[in-house]
This record gives C-alpha cells, structure tokens and sequence, in this order.
C-alpha cells in the first residue's frame, strides 16, 4: 500500500506542479486555449493520443470487445492507429492549422461560424459539444471505479473527487501548455504501463502461445459454434468489429477536442513528425489494450459477465499482479483518464465562452474576462460530470462502453463531414451542415431512449455512432447540391489562406531551376 501511495502522491504533485509552471503560458485566450499555436511535434502528438486513449478504452472497451470478438478485438487497435492518427493527420492536420488560422478561430464551433458565415450554425455546435461531452467525461470516471476497488478499497466518490479536483487546478493555472506537457508525461506512463501489464497477464497464463492455445479451446455457442473462433483473425462477429473500428476510429475526425490539436500546432515539420510520432503511440496503446482484453475469456471462471458486467474483465484479470505493477497501472488509467478529462473540460469551456457568451450573450467582452469566464466553466463542467458519474454508478444505468457510443456518435456524426467538407469542398453550403447536425443528434438520442425503433445491427450505440458518421458525409453534399450556394466572396476568402506562397529551404523542396 505505501508504495501505490507514494507513486501515487509523486505523479499527482508533478501533473500540479507543471499546471503551476505553465501559468505563464495561460495569460490570454490565445496561449490558454491553443498554447499560443507554438507546440511542437512531440508535445501534439501525445496530446493527441492520450486525449484519443482513456480508462473508457482500457477498461470498458478493450474488457468488452475483447470478450465479445477474442484478439481479433485488435483489429479496433490496428484501425486506430491507421484511420484513427495516421491518416487523420494526413488528411486533417496541415489544413487545419492554416485555415484557422486564417479565419481566427480557436474552436470547431468558431471555425464553422465563421468558414459557412453563420452565427447560428456556430451556437448550435458549441451547444451539441457542451451536451454530448458531458456523458463522454461521466464514463473516464466509471473506468477508475473498478481498479480503485481493487487497489485502495477506497470509496468511489473520493477518487472522482481527487481526480477532478487535480485535474482542474493544472487546467486552470497551465491551459493548453500545461495539458499539452503533462499529456507527454502521462503518454510515456501509459506506454511502459501497457507493455509491462501484457507482459505480466500473458506470463501468468504461460506466455503467449499457451495463453492462444488456451483462448483456442474456449466455446460460446450464444456467440458462435466455430472451435476455436476467439483466438481466430476476424473473430466471431467481424461485421460488429467493424462498427467498432469505424466509430473508435473515423469519430476523431470529428471529435471537437481531437481536431482541436491542430489548431495548436508549430509547423509543417512538426505535422510530418506528429504524424509518425502519434500513429506509433496509437499502435502500441490500443493495439496493446485491446489484444490484452483478447484474452478475457481465460479469467472467465473469475468473473460472472452476467452480474458484473463488462467493465469487471480488466480489472479482473490484473487482480493477481504484484504491487508494484498493481500501482503502475492505476497510475496508467489515470493519466489516460486524467489526459483525456483535461482535454473534454478544455475544449468545452473555450466553446461554451468563446461561441456562446460571447457577443451573444455578453457583448464587447474582454480578453480578461473571457480568460475569468472560461476557468470558471472547467470547474462547472468537472463539477456537472462528477455528479453524474455518481448517479450512474450508484444507478448502474449503462455500461462505459454505450455511454461512451452515444458522445462519440453525436459528436463525430454530427461534425466529421461538415468539417471535412469545410476544409475541402467550396461547394459545401450551411443546410447542409445543419442537416448533419440534426440528423446525427437526432438519431443517437432515440438510439439512447428508444433502441426499439431501429433494426437489430443498429441497436448498439456503437453501431448507430458509425451510421452516424458514414451517413454524414453523404448528407452533407447531397443537400448542399439543393440548397442555395454560399456566398462566393465568403468562400474565396476561406480558400485563399491554401493559395498563398511560402518561402522554404532548398532541403524541403528543390527550386524551380532545378
């Protein structure tokens, strides 16, 4: 127990004591919410990764669909590093970090009002961000429950507690620098925690090929009569898979918190080297979480799924560990919890002050103010999300998994194609960007209240977020080409910023006599 604490207590003093260091950093809106758009490669591709990668991840989803598919379940791992960071970088991270910089906005919400030339369409996205966030932060707090139980015995309210709290002071003294600089601390700890953990479970089981052989001759007949199908490459249900790896993997491009790491980006180099550097990252984390819930089911005659649920499996089947990597991997759920949260409670303050009050509801406000208005919403968000933590715990309401299916849906349903569309089609017209919105928003809250209504495969919110998103990005052009154009002087301006020469050295580009 003294050395879980005192691991503990060393890894909480340096996460403050960064948000203490970077209140420099954080003096106006600018350097509070993007870093001043000066980060640099390392520092944006691990804040990119630990915001993609939390305790809904590792305990939720790699416990529940490695249980359901086997260590086919690392197809979503695979999916995330490919569709997820890779190209989500290729395709998204130069672009974005040039036109919003051109148009001045430092949130998805501001980047939409101002790129489609609507204030409206600007407070609808800040509303459907602050909305769909909050459920998505309830479930990093649901994930800690489970290994906190098995580690402290400590109640489940202090540890919620202690980690908002912590979470906010170095938000709200550090901003975007102190999350950016504390996420690379909490990435290297989830990196070393992850190899450790699989080394360690699959030692216990005899190493890899007897923990296969074992997964091998497990049998499911709800599930699937083929021998052998949980330790097989597609797994027993590789179109579910697949939902998966679509919405774990597509919704970044859409995830308002996500995108928002372009905005802050220092320059082309960094985008090329955060590219590589996030996608390795994204291998190893979720490549790693979800091949250790693969192999769930050998615990099976510890763990009752029926009456604990899915988000038993992990905890479960770390249960047996030394202390020291016991301690390791709470320290490691935290910071992918405690990276994630800064990141919701971050992007959702900006929107809400930036996109909301400001000029809409509180006119000429001041840089000061904003900066006043914006702290003082990280602590309204931690405190709603906490409370609603504690109900659905104390309710046992809804597993981590689906509570997170819902958020990510919304989100990314209603985002990814209209922001796609807004960095690469000039075509794109404001109804349509509503018509995604509305549909995505509508769809996921009667998955969420009335599952009934929609047919079998799309029950599940998992599989009704990646509807969501695919569905979007044919919407948006279809009711563009209907609805009246945008205004072409609008759009040219947008577009000019991809028009303009830049000087570069020789070693980057060879010149034109040559």
């Amino acid at each position: 127990m003294a050395i879980k604490l005192g691991m503990l207590l060393v890894f909480f003093a340096v996460m403050v004591g960064i948000g203490l260091y970077c209140r420099r950093h954080a003096s106006d809106v600018n350097g509070f919410v993007l870093g001043g758009r000066s980060v640099g490669p390392w520092l944006t591709a691990f804040a990119y990764g630990t915001s993609y990668f939390s305790a809904v991840v590792f305990v939720g989803y790699a416990g529940q669909f490695g249980w359901k598919y086997g260590v086919a379940a690392t197809w979503a791992g695979i999916g995330n590093a490919i569709l997820g960071s890779l190209l989500a970088w290729a395709v998204l991270g130069r672009r974005t970090r040039i036109i919003t910089q051109h148009l001045d906005s430092a949130t998805m919400p501001e980047f939409f009002g101002k790129r489609f030339g609507s204030r409206s369409l600007k407070v609808a996205a800040s509303a459907i961000t602050f909305l769909f966030l909050i459920p998505y932060t309830a479930s990093l707090y649901n994930g800690l429950s489970r290994l906190f139980g098995m580690a402290f015995d400590i109640d489940y309210e202090v540890c919620v507690a202690v980690m908002a709290v912590l979470t906010g002071v170095y938000v709200i003294a550090g901003g975007y620098m102190a999350t950016a600089i504390n996420d690379f601390i909490q990435g290297i700890i989830m990196i070393v925690g992850i190899c450790a953990v699989i080394a360690a479970v699959l030692g216990e089981q005899g190493g890899f090929m007897a923990a296969l052989e074992g997964l091998a001759r497990v049998e499911d007949p709800a599930a699937s009569d083929v021998p052998g199908v949980f330790a097989s490459f597609f797994g027993p249900d590789p179109l579910n898979l697949l939902g998966v790896v679509v919405l774990t993997s597509l919704g970044t491009w859409g995830l308002p918190q996500m995108v928002q790491k372009f905005y802050a980006i220092k320059s082309e180099t960094a985008v090329h080297k955060g590219m590589i550097i996030s996608t390795v990252f994204a291998l190893i984390v979720a490549g790693g979480c979800y091949f250790l819930g693969g192999f769930g089911r050998l615990f099976s005659d510890q763990v009752d799924v029926a009456s604990q649920g899915y988000d038993a499996i992990i905890p479960t089947m770390l249960a047996g560990l030394p202390d020291v990597l016991i301690a390791v991997v709470v320290i490691l759920v935290l910071s992918a919890s405690m990276s994630t949260l800064s990141s919701l409670v971050l992007a959702s303050s900006s929107t809400l002050t930036l996109d909301f009050l400001k000029d809409n509801v509180v006119k000429n406000m001041s840089e000061k103010v904003q900066l006043r208005i914006m702290q003082a919403l990280i602590v309204v968000f931690i405190a709603i999300s906490v409370v609603i933590a504690i109900v659905q715990y104390r309710s046992n309401v809804t597993f981590i998994a689906q509570l997170m299916g819902i958020s990510w849906g919304a989100l990314a349903g209603a985002f990814l194609a209209p922001f796609l569309y807004g960095l690469y089609w000039k075509k794109a017209t404001k109804a349509g960007c509503w018509a995604s919105f509305l549909f995505s928003v509508v769809v996921m809250l009667a998955n969420m209240l009335a599952p009934q209504l929609f047919p079998a495969v799309l029950r599940s919110s998992i599989n009704a977020g990646a509807f969501c998103m695919v569905a979007g990005v044919v919407i948006v052009p279809v009711v563009s080409l209907f609805t009246p154009k945008p205004d072409q002087e609008l759009v040219d301006n947008a577009f000019s910023c991809y028009e303009q020469k830049v000087l570069v050295r020789q070693r980057e580009a060879l010149g034109d006599s040559e």
